[in-house]
């Protein structure tokens, strides 16, 4: 599998587009790179680039971009709100895919060490990449920052890791490291205070501040692990800022450093106006954040992830400054395949004009996929219906759970109606194959059993997935809002045909495959599927039709 690094360069120009075209143009001169997101800021006289690929093409895409930045900007004459010490300033490798952190950090000191030596650059290693431990921390390397760096270089203790210990009056020096996915985030105050937005900023972040007990001076902790910040004034918006780095959001994701940010601005007699993303962010943030605030309203979080990163954006207020597009803000949607969406980004009209025309494909098994994801479509409806049913307060939970639940089996039958197109294409492919000699048979018929394999067994999950839906069906026929039991009951009937359909898609790709003791294995395992299936929708259709009565 390919291994994938992500890297997120802080060069230091925020204003002149052109300077920072040139730098964005390096990098997508290395193929195997993808640039994802550009983001200049003009108050901090910086802009963070992000870009993914392949290891090697990742190092040589940064050290291009490195030498550029070198070229184009005199730290000499530079200015700015963030803390700064080079014209690139920082530039970390982020683990994606398929790579470890030491593989990382291995890839940053093979970077750093030819920034060094190469373009003659005072370079530092941070994070996983540094082995002194007394050094690896961005915050310790770059104190003093540009003015102070004459004086702090020549001292033994900061003698670089990589290139010559002499000031360098236009580049500055680099700090290159690998480390965890970072999010930079920025909560907006209605104040222009920079020493209150300090205040706020000391209250929460990890490091805290040092205070005055007993007459000794003591650290007291901020609020939020894993969590640096600094209060400053944006002149470009008119407002203060906290301005964070959130180091590890499993630990403190970005709706609670907002809603910390919130209670202790509140408290200060500040208030909170909106927030703003830099750079690149996980969906799972965005669609967390939406559930997160959507339990605060007591309100079912079994939304669709447009609802939930909808919903995300405008509580924390993500567009107040710039509007906020997912699209290009969200990494997985940077770096999502667009062919293998290609069915279900269609619109009705034209899934069904493409499913009536002359090509095979969709055929029966993407057909049977779409087919369920509609039926347990209708299941979450009710189940959210039920959520927020007048007189169902108390039971608001309860359904929003299980609208969660038919909520992430929707997601993956809509995955499987393209999924099983792409099986069938494969084996197109693999019959495509030459067979002009021995070796090109053997391996045409490999590859073909490799495809038929693939294809038997995105029908059979998508059997599976389907069938475990029912549960949810059952629940809302039985105890769901009444005046929905109906749409209940066609749910079931969805399922029940894509469990079918579906079994049909295994048994015929089957025929095809040779290891006979697989084929029958998974026949039987769907033959039990399909019966156990059958009779769950025989039961919900009970419920369903006494309870609709006539």
């Amino acid at each position: 599998m390919q291994q994938l690094i992500e890297c997120v360069p802080n060069f230091s120009e925020g204003n002149d587009l052109n300077i920072i075209r040139q730098i964005t143009d390096e990098i997508e001169k290395v193929d195997g790179v993808r640039l994802l997101n550009v983001d200049p800021g003009k108050a901090t006289n910086r802009t963070v680039v992000t870009f993914v690929g392949t290891p090697q093409a990742v190092v040589d895409a940064a050290f291009l971009a490195i030498k550029k930045a070198g070229e184009l900007i005199d730290m000499s004459k530079h200015k700015g709100e963030h803390p700064r010490m080079g014209a690139t300033d920082v530039c970390p490798l982020i683990p994606i895919a398929n790579i470890s952190m030491e593989e990382t950090a291995a890839y940053a000191q093979q970077l750093a060490k030819r920034v060094g030596e190469e373009q003659q650059l005072a370079v530092y290693l941070y994070e996983a990449a540094q082995p002194d431990q007394s050094r690896n921390n961005l915050s310790v390397i770059r104190a003093g920052e540009y003015e102070g760096f004459a004086k702090k270089i020549v001292q033994p203790e900061w003698k670089p890791d990589f290139g010559p210990a002499v000031f360098d009056a236009n580049r500055g020096a680099t700090v290159i490291g690998a480390r965890d996915f970072l999010v930079a985030y920025n909560v907006n105050l209605n104040t222009t205070s920079t020493r209150r937005a300090n205040a706020i900023a000391f209250d929460v972040r990890e490091a805290g501040r040092t205070v005055e007990v007993d007459g000794k001076k003591v650290n007291k902790p901020g609020s939020l692990k894993s969590v640096k910040a600094i209060g400053w004034f944006i002149e470009e918006y008119g407002v203060a800022q906290i301005s964070m780095n959130l180091t590890n959001i499993n630990i403190t994701p970005v709706h609670i450093a907002f809603d910390e940010v919130c209670g202790r601005a509140t408290a200060r007699g500040i208030r909170v106006t909106g927030s703003e993303l830099v750079g690149l962010i996980p969906l799972k943030a965005m669609t967390d954040a939406g559930k997160y605030f959507l339990l605060k309203q007591q309100r079912s979080a079994g939304v669709s992830e447009k609802e939930l990163i909808r919903i995300a954006i405008k509580s924390m207020g993500l567009d107040e400054l710039v509007p906020f597009k997912p699209e290009e803000r969200i990494i997985e949607y940077m770096l999502a395949n667009k062919a293998d969406s290609k069915l279900v980004s269609m619109t009705l009209s034209d899934f069904a004009d493409e499913t009536a025309s002359e090509s095979p494909a969709p055929g029966g098994g993407s057909i049977a996929a779409y087919v369920g994801s509609l039926g347990i479509a209708l299941g979450t409806m009710v189940a959210n219906l039920s959520s927020h049913k007048k007189g169902w307060d108390e039971r608001w939970k309860e359904f929003g759970d299980w609208a969660e639940k038919g909520e992430q089996y929707k997601n993956e039958l809509v995955k499987l109606v393209d999924a099983d197109t792409k099986a069938f294409n494969q084996i197109m492919n693999a019959f495509a194959l030459p067979k002009g000699n021995d070796a090109e048979k053997a391996t045409r018929t490999a590859a073909i059993q490799a495809a038929t394999k693939y294809a038997i067994e995105i029908p059979f999950k998508v059997m599976q997935t389907s069938y475990a839906c029912m549960e949810v069906i059952k629940a809302m026929a039985e105890t769901g809002n009444p005046n929905s039991v109906s749409d209940a009951g066609v749910g079931a009937l969805c399922l029940r045909s894509a469990v079918m359909g579906a079994f049909m898609n295994v048994r015929i790709n089957a025929a095809g495959y040779d290891d006979k003791n697989f084929v029958e294995d998974i026949v039987a395992k769907g033959k039990e599927i399909e019966n156990k299936t059958m009779a769950m929708e025989a039961e919900i259709l009970k419920v369903v039709n006494e309870k609709i009565g006539i």
